[in-house]
C-alpha cells in the first residue's frame, strides 16, 4: 500500500475508533443518536459547575412572585418525567437579567433570567419554556453535543497531521482553520437545530401532561418574534426557523389537547401564576 493509498485507509481506521468508543442509543422522539463519551456522573458534575459558576457571576433576582412560579413550574412538569430524572434534586435559581432567556443542565439544574417573564405572559407559556429546556436534559442532548465535539476535535486533530507531514506546518495550519469552520458550519449546527426541534416535541408533550395548554406555546413563540429583533440565516442558526416552528408547535399542540384535558380531569391543575 502506497503513501496516497494509506492516508484515506488510516483515517478510515481513526473513523472507525472514535465511533466505536461512542455508544448509540435511541432518543426520546426515535431519533438516533451516538453519545458515550462522557459519563452521566461527569456530566451532572459539569452541570453543577456550570450552574455554581452563573450563580456566582450573575445576579441572583429577589423578586419572590417570580422566583416561586419558576419553581412551581419546574415542579409540576418534574413530576411527569421517567423515574429516572424524578428522582434527581433539581434546583432553581432565577436571574437579574433583560434576557429572554433560560436553560436546564445534567443534573437537575434550571437558570431563568427574569427577561422571560416579558414574552412568558402566564404560567403556560412559562412552562413551554421550561419544558424545552427539560426537554434538552431528558433527551440527553448535552451528552450528545459533547461526543459529537470529541469526535471532530480528534478527526480534525487527525487531518491536520496527515496535511502536516504532506504540506508542512501551513497545510496543517490551513486544515485546522478551514476544518474547524466545515464542522462547526455543517456538522455541529445542524444537529443544534435537530435538538431544538426535538426538545420542543418533548417540551410540549411534557407540558401538556403536566396540565399546562400545549396551545400556549404557539403564543409564546409569537410573543419571542415580537420582542426579536434581526436573526441570522436559518443555515447558520442554532434554532428553527421561527415560522416554521410555530406551524409545528400548533400542529402538534391539536394532537396534545385529547391528552392536555385527560391531565386536568386527573388532578394536573397547576397553579402557578
Amino acid at each position: 500500500m502506497n503513501a496516497r493509498t494509506l492516508k484515506p485507509a488510516l483515517l478510515g481506521l481513526a473513523i472507525a475508533v472514535i465511533v466505536a468508543a461512542c455508544a448509540t442509543t435511541t432518543s426520546p422522539t426515535g431519533r438516533r443518536q451516538i453519545v458515550g463519551g462522557v459519563s452521566q456522573e461527569q456530566l451532572d458534575q459539569l452541570g453543577a459547575q456550570a450552574f455554581a459558576e452563573t450563580k456566582a457571576k450573575e445576579k441572583i433576582s429577589n423578586n419572590g412572585a417570580e422566583t416561586a412560579e419558576v419553581r412551581c413550574v419546574v415542579d409540576a412538569l418534574v413530576r411527569q418525567l421517567p423515574p429516572q430524572w424524578r428522582g434527581v434534586r433539581w434546583e432553581t435559581a432565577l436571574f437579574e437579567d433583560k434576557e429572554p432567556n433560560a436553560f436546564a443542565l445534567p443534573g437537575g439544574k434550571v437558570g431563568v433570567n427574569t427577561g422571560i417573564f416579558s414574552v412568558a405572559k402566564n404560567q403556560d407559556q412559562l412552562a413551554a419554556v421550561l419544558g424545552h429546556e427539560i426537554g434538552h436534559v431528558i433527551a440527553r442532548h448535552h451528552e450528545e453535543r459533547i461526543t459529537r465535539q470529541m469526535g471532530a476535535q480528534q478527526l480534525l486533530g487527525l487531518g491536520a497531521a496527515i496535511a502536516g507531514a504532506r504540506y508542512g506546518q501551513g497545510g496543517a495550519d490551513m486544515v485546522s482553520q478551514l476544518g474547524g469552520l466545515g464542522v462547526q458550519g455543517l456538522f455541529l449546527l445542524p444537529g443544534s437545530r435537530t435538538q431544538e426541534s426535538e426538545a420542543d416535541v418533548v417540551g410540549q408533550q411534557l407540558m401538556a401532561q403536566a396540565g399546562f395548554n400545549p396551545g400556549q406555546a404557539v403564543d409564546l413563540w409569537q410573543n419571542m418574534i415580537a420582542a426579536g429583533g434581526a436573526r441570522p440565516p436559518q443555515w447558520l442558526s442554532t434554532h428553527p426557523d421561527p415560522q416554521s416552528r410555530i406551524s409545528e408547535l400548533r400542529r402538534r399542540a391539536d394532537g396534545l389537547m385529547p391528552g392536555y384535558q385527560a391531565a386536568r380531569k386527573a388532578g394536573n391543575v397547576p397553579k402557578c401564576g
